[in-house]
């Protein structure tokens, strides 16, 4: 279940109003898209609390590029299953969701700091499917999504960010998916959050709570706990391009403010 209460109430607010809510969610394992477990109920009961999006653009720690930036612009976006020893259920699971290729090119209209190349190979990774399909089982509303150009510095992501925000008042509903510390090598199944993880992921809390996005940009700053959280950086990037998206009168609420496995940061957030 959502933790916070302040949340609940948020959402019952912004039914109402025209701006879409933009989301990090911590994702995790692509198993929470299948078990019952308190992270995909919370994805279940977000998808009946949030106001119906009129699309879904998703940028997922699950699609890297090199040397360019792209969105997915094709009709009919394919389910990928970009993950290996995890039961046959999860392979079988299909998310047949619409693209919207309008939308794609709208997108590329609004960027100028970069060219944004469309693409017609990628689909739906399961950072963004493993999410979508407890919020939106019906598969009803287009999705497409956002390549991470991972050549390109912390500023560029955030930077990008800040020209997606009027997206937001056409309806489209930004996910982000990652986890905001991510280290697999460092998996343990006693559950129990290593010192380094908690003290990165209440650094990052803080730095988003007074409004510091340039503390999270700089988050290399840190040392060793970064290091740490994130060995690589694709499952940090995807906040980066949800905090540009906050305009001045927007709070944050927090939910899933937890570790699975020790090392992988579930909490999450929604923007409004």
């Amino acid at each position: 279940m959502l933790s916070d209460l302040s949340l609940l109430e948020r959402l019952k607010e912004i039914k109402s109003t025209d701006r879409m809510p933009t989301l990090f969610i911590g994702h995790g394992s692509p198993m929470n898209a299948i078990e019952d477990n308190k992270y995909r109920r919370s994805w279940v009961k977000l998808g009946n609390l949030l106001p119906k999006p009129k699309a879904i653009l998703s940028i997922s720690a699950h699609w890297i590029t090199h040397g360019t930036t792209k969105v997915t612009a094709m009709e009919k976006p394919k389910t990928i299953h970009d993950f290996g020893g995890f039961p046959d259920e999860l392979f079988q699971q299909q998310y047949p969701a619409p693209g919207s290729p309008e939308l794609a090119n709208t997108t590329i209209g609004k960027v100028s700091s970069t060219d944004i190349l469309p693409d017609f190979e990628w689909g739906l990774d399961h950072g963004t499917w493993s999410v979508l399909l407890p919020m939106y089982p019906k598969a009803d509303i287009p999705i497409y999504q956002l390549s991470i150009d991972y050549s390109k510095p912390f500023q560029y992501h955030y930077d990008l960010g800040l020209q997606l925000r009027s997206l937001r008042e056409k309806g489209v509903l930004i996910l982000g998916s990652g986890n905001i510390v991510h280290n697999l090598s460092s998996l343990r199944y006693d559950a129990t959050p290593y010192d380094w993880a908690l003290e990165f992921d209440s650094k990052i809390t803080s730095f988003i709570d007074n409004g510091n996005h340039q503390g999270v940009i700089d988050f290399q700053n840190l040392g060793s706990i970064a290091r740490m959280a994130h060995p690589t950086y694709d499952h940090f990037i995807p906040l980066l391009y949800i905090l540009a998206l906050q305009e001045k009168n927007e709070g944050v609420y927090y939910f899933n403010e937890s570790f699975d496995l020790g090392s992988l940061s579930m909490r999450s957030l929604v923007i409004s």
